[in-house]
């Protein structure tokens, strides 16, 4: 089993930027690609941004050029970098990875972002 554990959500005006973290504990040995995707009220949940065991990376098209995502296989943590934030990214943001087929989720952090 793998757990995921988010920190570093919170409130931010408009322009402001967060540091989101994930950090996997538990049985890390053949994750491969971990993420960071997004809810918000009343939508479907969607992917932000994923990075594989290499360092390759994909953002949806909206984040690009504002968010930047990150891993460090040493302590197998995953970081999104959010910049230039605006109220549209408001959502919990999950951190997400695989294992040999099999999908592990955190909590869920809050992001809001309001003046």
């Amino acid at each position: 089993q793998v757990q995921l554990v988010e920190s570093g959500g919170g409130l931010m005006q408009p322009g402001g930027s967060l540091r989101l973290s994930c950090a996997a504990s538990g049985i890390v040995f053949g994750i491969t690609v971990m993420g960071w995707y997004r809810q918000a009220p009343g939508k479907q949940r969607e992917l932000v941004a994923s990075i594989n065991f290499s360092g390759i990376t994909t953002y949806m098209d909206s984040v690009k050029g504002r968010f930047t995502i990150s891993r460090d296989n040493a302590k197998n943590t995953v970081y999104l970098q959010t910049d230039s934030l605006k109220p549209e990214d408001t959502a919990v943001y999950y951190c997400n990875a695989e294992r040999f087929s099999r999908t592990y989720w955190g909590q869920g952090t809050q992001v809001t972002v309001s003046s």
